[in-house]
């Protein structure tokens, strides 16, 4: 069972990092979403409080930017 935690970690990761590579700010923070979703799963089954909050920080300023880029969109 630890193993599928771990795949879920990594796919956070791995996410986050084509993140990194995409030109277009709504599609990076949608990986950046997707990604950290992933990884605050994994740090609640780590139970790491340090990793918890950092994601948790990551999680919001990527959904405030998706949600204030999708709105200057759509002007």
């Amino acid at each position: 069972m630890d193993y599928i935690f771990k795949a879920i970690g990594i796919l956070g990761v791995i996410l986050i990092s084509v993140g990194i590579m995409k030109r277009d700010e709504i599609k990076e923070d949608f990986y950046f979403i997707l990604g950290s979703l992933c990884l605050e799963f994994y740090s609640f089954y780590l139970r790491d409080l340090i990793f918890m909050i950092l994601q948790i920080i990551v999680l919001s300023s990527a959904l405030y930017e998706f949600i204030k880029l999708k709105k200057q969109k759509a002007k």
